[in-house]
Protein backbone atom coordinates (compact mmCIF):
# COMPACT_ATOMS: atom_id res chain seq x y z
CA UNK A 1 0.00 0.00 0.00
CA UNK A 2 2.91 2.32 0.76
CA UNK A 3 4.26 1.85 -2.77
CA UNK A 4 0.82 2.54 -4.28
CA UNK A 5 0.44 5.81 -2.38
CA UNK A 6 3.99 6.83 -3.34
CA UNK A 7 3.32 6.13 -7.02
CA UNK A 8 0.02 8.00 -6.82
CA UNK A 9 1.82 11.00 -5.34
CA UNK A 10 4.40 10.86 -8.11
CA UNK A 11 1.62 10.82 -10.71
CA UNK A 12 0.16 13.97 -9.17
CA UNK A 13 3.58 15.66 -9.25
CA UNK A 14 4.21 14.71 -12.89
CA UNK A 15 0.72 15.74 -13.96
CA UNK A 16 1.08 19.15 -12.26
CA UNK A 17 4.40 20.13 -13.88
CA UNK A 18 2.95 21.33 -17.23
CA UNK A 19 0.28 23.39 -15.45
CA UNK A 20 2.91 25.10 -13.29
CA UNK A 21 5.48 25.72 -16.03
CA UNK A 22 3.20 26.43 -19.02
CA UNK A 23 -0.29 27.48 -17.85
CA UNK A 24 -1.21 29.36 -21.05
CA UNK A 25 -0.17 26.46 -23.27
CA UNK A 26 -2.16 24.05 -21.09
CA UNK A 27 -5.26 26.23 -21.51
CA UNK A 28 -4.85 26.02 -25.29
CA UNK A 29 -4.35 22.24 -25.16
CA UNK A 30 -7.40 21.77 -22.93
CA UNK A 31 -9.51 23.84 -25.34
CA UNK A 32 -8.37 21.58 -28.18
CA UNK A 33 -9.14 18.46 -26.18
CA UNK A 34 -12.63 19.83 -25.47
CA UNK A 35 -13.26 19.97 -29.22
CA UNK A 36 -12.10 16.42 -29.94
CA UNK A 37 -14.72 13.75 -30.61
CA UNK A 38 -15.37 11.27 -27.82
CA UNK A 39 -14.10 8.37 -29.92
CA UNK A 40 -10.70 10.01 -30.40
CA UNK A 41 -10.40 10.68 -26.67
CA UNK A 42 -11.37 7.10 -25.90
CA UNK A 43 -8.80 5.73 -28.37
CA UNK A 44 -6.10 7.97 -26.90
CA UNK A 45 -7.03 6.88 -23.38
CA UNK A 46 -6.97 3.19 -24.33
CA UNK A 47 -3.58 3.64 -25.96
CA UNK A 48 -2.19 5.34 -22.83
CA UNK A 49 -3.71 2.61 -20.67
CA UNK A 50 -2.07 -0.08 -22.80
CA UNK A 51 1.33 1.62 -22.66
CA UNK A 52 1.04 1.97 -18.88
CA UNK A 53 0.11 -1.67 -18.41
CA UNK A 54 2.94 -2.75 -20.71
CA UNK A 55 5.43 -0.68 -18.71
CA UNK A 56 4.14 -2.20 -15.46
CA UNK A 57 4.45 -5.70 -16.90
CA UNK A 58 7.95 -5.12 -18.24
CA UNK A 59 9.08 -3.62 -14.95
CA UNK A 60 7.60 -6.34 -12.74
CA UNK A 61 7.85 -9.53 -14.79
CA UNK A 62 10.99 -9.27 -16.89
CA UNK A 63 14.63 -8.57 -16.20
CA UNK A 64 14.85 -5.79 -18.79
CA UNK A 65 14.75 -3.02 -16.19
CA UNK A 66 16.88 -3.84 -13.13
Amino acid sequence: MKLFVTVLGLVFVLEAIPYVLFPEAMQRWLARIGQMPAGALRATGLFALGVGLLLCYITQRTGLIP
